[in-house]
């Protein structure tokens, strides 16, 4: 990992410390991200994304083994978790240790497990749950690239990551599943 990369890993993490909202690139869109333990930091993206906080918000580990710190998991998720050939959204039940507002009304919460480089090193400094959520307004198109980003979401950010901005890979949205405790899987997005 070069200087330019760890440097811009610090100030993200710095942000997110501070309980702020960084605006960075994923392995499917550009998100807007937070402390997930943090509940004001949750605030400020959904007043960001002008969206109503009954919408609940995914976030990101970096080892599939911290998620039952945060949720109840299934036998049947890990092996998903390992077979996906896609980023793959997981919405667990009894969500836990993460701000309330984050938290679905049936206590749920979508847990991925990310294999883009900058998020997983970054998460595994931080040593927290990230909120992922596209760099968009609620209702609007979610930005495909970063040029896509309104400059009122990149103003609104408390730190714009310097990493990936020119890639044009074309961003691949996440499969959503969600799975029940006896193993039932619900297809929400493919």
């Amino acid at each position: 990992m070069d200087d330019k990369l760890k440097e811009e890993i610090r100030k993200s993490q710095e942000v997110l410390k501070q309980g702020g909202v960084i605006l960075y690139p994923t392995d499917t869109v550009w998100g807007l991200g937070c402390d997930a333990t943090n509940a004001e930091a949750v605030k400020k993206i959904y007043d960001i994304k002008q969206r109503t906080d009954h919408k609940s918000m995914l976030v990101l580990l970096e080892d599939a083994g911290k998620i039952a710190s945060y949720a109840d998991v299934p036998d049947i998720a890990l092996d998903l978790i390992e077979i996906a050939d896609k980023p793959t959204t997981i919405i667990y039940s009894n969500a836990k240790r993460l701000a309330s507002n984050l938290i679905a009304e049936d206590g749920t919460i979508g847990i991925r497990i990310t294999q883009e480089m900058f998020t997983r090193s970054l998460l595994s400094r931080f040593n927290r749950p990230i909120v992922s959520t596209s760099a968009n307004i609620s209702g609007k198109p979610a930005p495909r690239f970063y040029e896509e980003i309104s400059e009122e979401i990149r103003k609104a950010a408390d730190y714009v990551v310097d990493y990936r901005r020119n890639d044009r890979t074309p961003a691949v949205p996440s499969c959503i599943l969600k799975l029940g405790m006896s193993g039932e899987i619900k297809i929400i997005r493919q």
